[in-house]
């Protein structure tokens, strides 16, 4: 990132299957690729290693408003997630909802938290 092309979130949305999220954050967590250890008995120094062939796509986290009339999809059936930031530029991936969970505070918003598994590859 060049110096300047700092910018804000505001106007990052998130797109799940039909469940419509007023979004408060995202989080994209947990993509990571193993570190395969090739190191051996005639070693010397540091030990060795090469890249994993497949990676991790990680974990998507949202806090969102919470709409009680829109059921979250925690169906188990993967679904196309896309974020788009500001500048118009997306991630997206294959995902399933693996949690859900809201707050309703007395006299504040209600707030939920949807956390979805990325399966397959990322598309930048």
């Amino acid at each position: 990132m060049a110096a300047g092309d700092t910018d804000i979130g505001t106007g990052t949305t998130l797109t799940y299957s039909s469940f419509t999220m007023e979004l408060l954050s995202v989080s994209w967590t947990g993509i990571e690729r193993a570190a395969i250890d090739t190191s051996h008995m005639g070693t010397t120094g540091g030990r060795t290693f090469i890249p994993g062939d497949l990676y991790d796509p990680g974990e998507i986290v949202a806090d969102v408003h919470l709409d009680t009339t829109d059921a979250p999809e925690i169906t188990g059936a993967a679904a196309a997630l896309t974020i788009t930031f500001p500048d118009s530029e997306t991630w997206s991936a294959s995902a399933f909802m693996t949690g859900f969970e809201f707050t309703d505070p007395l006299e504040d918003k209600m707030t939920a938290t949807a956390t979805f598994k990325a399966t397959g590859s990322i598309t930048f």
